[in-house]
């Protein structure tokens, strides 16, 4: 009899304890002063750093809208924006919200970047495997992707792709392949 009656002043306990908080709720926001805020959070540099900063800039890239069209999408991307730092957001393919709206990516989700810079205008994109692997239509959308993505990012003169360091002839629209492409390549391919 003494350990149920222990057993159910325990339990009374219990319930009272967890219909309290430690923290009384406030309906109205409470203005924190500055002075308050540790840790150096609101300097204008990252703590602990030698003054770095991070900034963002907005970077297009191109997806496949509903339609079978490529259509430029915006993304988040340190600033200044590097060509690498671009795709890398291209290949994540569309976010949810595009997603449920029809977009898709001609490129595939395994597809992985070994590097891409620009050189005097032109783009160029290391792959670790090759784009001929898909289908014609799914072909050109990803180069598509690829050549319209890095021309917004400084490739202007167009996209040389390689695979391990092996640069590949790309399908054009046209039907011809070209180790080469640019945006008028594929200006066939754009929605609107």
């Amino acid at each position: 009899m003494k350990s149920l009656r222990l057993v159910l002043l325990l339990a009374l306990g219990a319930v009272l304890l967890s219909s309290c908080t430690l923290v009384s709720p406030n309906a109205a926001p409470v203005h924190v002063p500055r002075s308050n805020v540790p840790l150096g959070l609101l300097n204008k540099t990252i703590p602990g750093t030698n003054q770095a900063r991070v900034r963002f800039a907005h970077q297009p890239v191109y997806i496949v809208d509903a339609t079978g069209r490529l259509a430029p999408s915006s993304r988040i991307v340190p600033s200044p924006p590097t060509l690498k730092s671009v795709l890398q957001q291209l290949l994540l393919g569309p976010s949810k919200i595009e997603a449920s709206a029809g977009y898709t990516s001609a490129l595939p989700t395994t597809l992985n970047l070994d590097s891409a810079t620009v050189r005097n205008g032109v783009g160029y994109i290391n792959l670790a495997t090759p784009l001929d692997t898909l289908s014609v239509s799914q072909q050109l959308l990803a180069v598509g992707q690829l050549v319209l993505t890095a021309d917004e990012a400084g490739a202007t003169k167009g996209i040389v792709v390689q695979v391990l360091g092996v640069v590949q002839q790309l399908l054009t629209p046209n039907g011809r392949r070209l180790t080469l492409v640019s945006t008028k390549n594929f200006q066939s391919l754009l929605n609107g």
